[in-house]
């Protein structure tokens, strides 16, 4: 599904170095930079919880909104906290929505516990997570699809299988680019029944090895 127009009210900011910055996001706010098209970059700042809500559906266009002037944006890059995972910084690209861009998405595999292959027993491996596409930024869907329900063991599936709306354009290599694989079941192999073995054996030598006598030695 195309992504819908998302708008994002921010205020423009004076970079001050970090201690302003440590401020800024300790009041509820997320400092950010939009650059790109026509104009010079601005520095900004966005309330974090409108930031969230305007970033829920990946590849939205945000109408970024400045006093009385409204520009298409989308998301270019964002910095995350390692431990708590809150936004900490992010840079919007001005987009022309008459002409294509590049976006990354996702592609989600539908179907997993339905294939016969894994019913069997097999490992199904997710290999491709993400997909380069061009498209217009109003065409850019949240996600991709590929439905695995039919794969079967030692079955393979290349991006080639991957349905694609007509008004995106894949950049990544349909043939070359593999998005699953199933494998059959794994077995012990023979080094492990070998290691195996060969423990066991040590444990029985332990335990039928004598023992010394610690009280051994000349009697009164």
């Amino acid at each position: 599904m195309a992504s819908q127009s998302t708008k994002l009210a921010i205020s423009p900011r004076t970079p001050e170095g970090s201690r302003s910055t440590r401020r800024l996001r300790r009041s509820g706010r997320v400092p950010g930079v939009l650059y790109g098209g026509d104009g010079q970059p601005v520095a900004f700042s966005v309330d974090a919880r409108e930031l969230r809500s305007a970033l829920a559906a990946q590849g939205a266009v945000l109408d970024v909104v400045d006093g009385d002037s409204a520009t298409p944006a989308v998301l270019q890059s964002a910095q995350y906290h390692p431990v708590r995972g809150e936004t900490m910084h992010v840079d919007l690209l001005r987009v022309n929505l008459d002409v294509a861009i590049h976006a990354v998405v996702a592609l989600e595999l539908l179907g997993v516990d339905q294939a016969p292959g894994v019913k069997e027993g097999g490992t199904l491996e997710h290999i491709t997570r993400e997909l380069n596409i061009e498209a217009l930024p109003t065409a850019i869907p949240e996600s991709l699809t590929c439905d695995v329900s039919m794969m079967q063991i030692n079955d393979t599936i290349t991006l080639a299988d991957v349905p694609v709306p007509t008004d995106i354009t894949l950049l990544d290599d349909p043939q070359e680019t593999v998005v699953a694989t199933l494998s059959p079941p794994r077995l012990e192999s023979e080094d492990d029944e070998i290691e195996s073995e060969t423990e066991l054996v040590g444990e029985t030598a332990g335990e039928d090895a004598p023992t010394a006598d610690a009280s051994s030695g000349d009697s009164d």
